[in-house]
């Protein structure tokens, strides 16, 4: 079986983020943004590709909100096809990153950039369900698959 896509398009990395002396305090309490999300998502592997989800732009900065105030983070990604077999993989991966680098005070809520992918909404509701993300990180081989793309991360 082929990759999904043979000759996807490769986008520029961001610079790194400048690490001011403030954050560098860790008497100094901060609030989480949507830079420090992205710089959490942005090496995650592709599951196809040995490329990172930033260099194929499935996830940019401008699609992560993040309420510090009210404990939210909602990342939007999107596949670089409307038919790829692999996004719920992705979408579990940026899921799963957050889970474990994240404080647990935070909801997160990863979905497909609307209007992105033929299957976005069976998706978006299988990466909502708290159980079946459960069940997935139980799955020995789905769980080395997530390992392998976030251990780049």
């Amino acid at each position: 079986m082929g990759l999904d896509n043979e000759n996807p398009t490769l986008f520029d990395k961001s610079e790194e983020r400048k690490v001011s002396e403030k954050e560098l305090d860790d008497n100094e309490a901060e609030e989480f943004d949507s830079r420090e999300i992205f710089d959490l998502i942005r090496g995650i592997t592709d599951p196809e590709h040995p490329l990172s989800l930033e260099e194929l732009r499935v996830v940019d900065q401008s699609l992560i909100e993040v309420e510090d105030s009210i404990n939210t983070v909602k990342v939007l990604f999107t596949p670089t096809i409307p038919h790829c077999s692999m996004a719920t993989l992705i979408g579990l991966s940026i899921k799963v990153r957050l889970l474990w680098c994240l404080p647990p005070r935070f909801k997160i809520s990863v979905t497909i950039t609307p209007g992105t992918h033929a299957s976005e909404h069976a998706i978006n509701k299988q990466l909502d369900d708290k159980e079946r993300v459960a069940a997935a990180l139980e799955n020995t081989h789905l769980s080395t698959v997530l390992n392998k793309c976030i251990a780049t991360a």
